[in-house]
């Protein structure tokens, strides 16, 4: 590569990261949830105690596809498996051989990955308040206008744009980080990827 060619790709580099630099995280965020109609990536998750000390962590792989459908596969330590389609959301919990549904609007407070899927008015059900660089992403905070929204509330964290993690405070003084690696942005999903069907066997209880 020739020195002519990297110097205009470093350009052009530093000028990409000066247009999310000059975008308020509040543009960022709303400009990311028009433009990703699917994505793809790993997380981890960490819940914290009440005084603040890490509980549990897990590791797996997260897809989303708007408008209203998700899937968060837990891999490690423990295999989990929430879907959501149809305007329902399945809880499969592998260990305790159950599955629990829900209709998508009684399970915000149980999964953030509500927030993307295109089915909530983020302006029209939160505050929108910008808390700065952390963890090199800016963050944005979101409180429920509604006090019995079942949690306090979440944090959206954006790398040059891009999601880069989340943080949700629930109304029982627990704590859920998780952050975002190997992101794909629009990648093509199979619809049979957020169809669920219980394993044989399985108890399901529907709220």
């Amino acid at each position: 590569m020739s020195l002519k060619i990297l110097k205009a790709l470093l350009f052009s580099a530093f000028l990409v990261n000066s247009a999310y630099a000059e975008e308020s995280p509040i543009a960022q965020l709303k400009a990311f949830l028009h433009s990703s109609a699917s994505l793809s990536a790993d997380f981890k998750q960490v819940s914290f105690d009440k005084s603040g000390n890490p509980a549990q962590s897990s590791v797996g792989k997260f897809y989303l596809s708007r408008p209203g459908k998700f899937r968060w596969n837990y891999q490690k330590p423990f295999e989990q498996e929430i879907v959501s389609n149809g305007g329902k959301v399945w809880f499969y919990d592998t260990d305790l051989e159950q599955v629990t549904v829900k209709k998508l609007d009684d399970s915000l407070g149980s999964t953030p990955a509500l927030l993307l899927t295109g089915q909530v008015d983020i302006e029209e059900k939160f505050k929108l308040e910008e808390q700065g660089s952390e963890d090199q992403m800016n963050w944005v905070k979101l409180s429920p206008k509604n006090e019995e929204s079942g949690f306090k509330y979440i944090l959206i964290g954006l790398n040059a744009g891009q999601l880069g993690g989340m943080e949700l405070s629930d109304n029982f003084g627990q704590l859920t980080r998780i952050y975002f690696s190997n992101i794909q942005i629009n990648p093509a999903l199979d619809d049979s990827l957020f169809n669920f069907k219980a394993p044989k066997g399985i108890d399901v209880f529907e709220n």
